[in-house]
């Protein structure tokens, strides 16, 4: 009977945006008409009309596949795993970030970023020599993305501010920029008008160029003072609407990423590593960045509890990311290992917002190259969140690695460990396209009570969680929407964190990544995690898979 109503439900949506449609194509030449009159006046009009006669037809669309999904058998049945099997008032949302969506790089008033320059300077690091400078076009196609989050449900969606397009030369002294202020406005009025609550990230890798240039970005400490102000402009700005901030997203990748790998901008490590990076000092510039990241977030933190939080009643936090460390065997060194591991990436930061310090086992190991909190600093940093972001997309086996004690120092070696992706020949779990990415449900499970027990219990929120399948150009459009690996990464994760929830974590929304296929950093256009395809080459653009559809169900009230 239910499958019934479905059906009967859809296809008179379906119907409904047909007539729709139809009417819009008899009025085609006058919307031709109009978006010529503004393509030399103004262009960035001309798109926005373009997408609201384009919205109708994805509709149909999404209609279309709903019929589909209604008539047929799911491998993962909504009626046994839903919104309803969450807490009342639980969030469900989407994430995402500037560099990733929204293009328009020179558009706008926007000053660049140590991204612009990374993937123009070296496109050689990105697997596809693509970069961001139109991404998923997110800064002319907002619209379009908040009316596909009501669509699917969505109760929230995720997404950064590009630093340089409010403050184009980093700093307060350089100006505001009025444009960039009207498209952040015209974005969270968009998605609050669809009944879509925004959560914002501050800072999610893009580094103002003119501050990189000016002191090295994150590198050098004035770095601290130039965020407040940037992030005060944004408090009031957008604070009046914007009640979920987060300062930082993922400082352990940005710091590693960055400046021990360099697999990311600003592409910096040791040149021993052999890792053809930019130059660099492995051993001892992830902990300064990682540091000011720190002090960064503590300031605005301080800023936002201190002037608006009383007025504005939002809340602030942070997201981490962290896999979760098994050991790879019963032996003690090895589990040792495991939770040295978790230390190095997750305490590295948790434990300084908790307790105002780092990590034991950090201070022994990195010794007099880790930098050291004042007592000010310290009282700032601790209890510096409302609540907690978690970003989980994996796990790792872990070994002792006691022979990474000799030669030269690196925040690679410095943990004295191995992760492992297999044990006796065995995968943790399936390969995604990511070569990083294994899956393990379980993981998220384990992370999340280990957060509850060793951090004092807080109200977390999981920012990010999804799975990458490769961008592969052979397959049909209709098999390219044949995302049901996607499906089956969600269910068994969102099946875990539903358990942890009855295991007393207080876990208060998700955040799957993401809403639409985009630029995935080093990865270029290589791997997709959208919900909705997206091809930079072809145009083909924000057309809903088969997880769109299953998730819209998951989340039907």
């Amino acid at each position: 009977m239910e499958t019934l109503e479905c059906l009967i439900f859809h296809i008179i949506f379906f119907l409904f945006h047909l007539i729709l449609f139809l009417y819009l194509k008899r009025t085609y030449k006058e919307r031709e008409r109009y978006r010529a009159s503004y393509q030399e006046t103004n262009p960035a009009m001309a798109i926005q009309i373009n997408s609201l006669f384009t919205l109708p037809i994805l509709l149909c669309l999404v209609s279309i596949i709903s019929i589909v999904a209604a008539v047929q058998p799911s491998h993962f049945d909504t009626s046994s795993l839903n919104r309803s099997s969450f807490p009342s008032g639980f969030t469900f949302g989407t994430a995402s970030s500037a560099y990733q969506y929204e293009g328009a790089a020179n558009e706008g008033g926007r000053g660049p970023s140590i991204w612009d320059t990374y993937t123009h300077r070296y496109p050689g690091k990105i697997k596809d020599g693509s970069n961001g400078d139109v991404a998923v076009d997110s800064y002319h196609r907002y619209k379009a993305d908040a009316y596909i989050s009501k669509a699917m449900n969505l109760d929230a969606y995720r997404f950064s501010i590009s630093w340089s397009r409010i403050l184009p030369n980093g700093k307060l002294s350089g100006g505001v920029n009025k444009e960039g202020i009207a498209y952040y406005n015209n974005l969270i009025n968009e998605l609050l008008a669809n009944g879509v609550e925004p959560f914002v990230t501050l800072f999610h890798w893009d580094t103002p160029q003119a501050l990189e240039d000016e002191y090295g970005g994150f590198f050098s400490p004035h770095i601290v003072n130039d965020f407040r102000d940037y992030a005060e402009v944004c408090f009031k700005e957008f604070g009046d609407r914007v009640k979920h901030w987060i300062t930082l997203n993922e400082p352990w990748t940005y710091s590693t990423g960055g400046y021990a790998s360099g697999y990311l901008a600003p592409g910096r490590c040791s040149d021993w590593q052999q890792l053809n990076c930019t130059g660099g000092d492995s051993a001892t510039e992830p902990y300064l960045v990682a540091h000011h990241q720190l002090l960064a977030h503590a300031a605005a933190v301080h800023l936002y509890k201190t002037k608006y939080q009383v007025s504005q009643k939002g809340k602030i936090g942070i997201s981490l990311v962290s896999s979760w460390m098994i050991p790879y065997s019963s032996a003690r060194h090895h589990q040792n290992a495991a939770i040295r591991a978790l230390d190095f990436m997750f305490g590295w930061f948790m434990d300084p917002i908790t307790s105002g310090t780092y990590p034991h086992s950090m201070k022994v190991l990195v010794g007099n190259r880790l930098p050291k909190f004042s007592k000010e600093e310290s009282e700032m940093l601790k209890g510096s969140f409302d609540f907690l972001g978690l970003n989980y997309y994996t796990s790792n086996y872990v070994a002792y690695a006691p022979q990474l004690r000799s030669g030269n120092k690196s925040y690679l070696k410095d943990p004295l460990i191995n992760l492992l992706t297999e044990r006796n020949g065995i995968p943790i779990g399936p390969k995604a396209a990511s070569d990083w990415l294994y899956v393990y449900p379980r993981g998220i499970w384990d992370l999340l009570l280990y957060t509850k027990k060793k951090y004092n219990d807080p109200l977390i929120y999981i920012t990010e969680n999804g799975v990458s399948e490769a961008n592969d150009a052979k397959l049909s459009l209709h098999e390219a929407l044949a995302d049901n690996m996607r499906i089956d990464y969600h269910y068994h994760h969102l099946s875990f964190l539903s358990k942890a929830i009855e295991d007393g974590v207080r876990v208060k929304g998700y955040f799957a990544r993401s809403l639409v296929d985009n630029f995935e950093w080093n990865a270029g256009y290589t791997v997709r995690f959208g919900f909705n395809y997206f091809d930079h080459k072809t145009g083909v653009n924000r057309v809903p898979k088969h997880s769109a559809i299953w998730f819209m169900s998951f989340l039907k009230r």
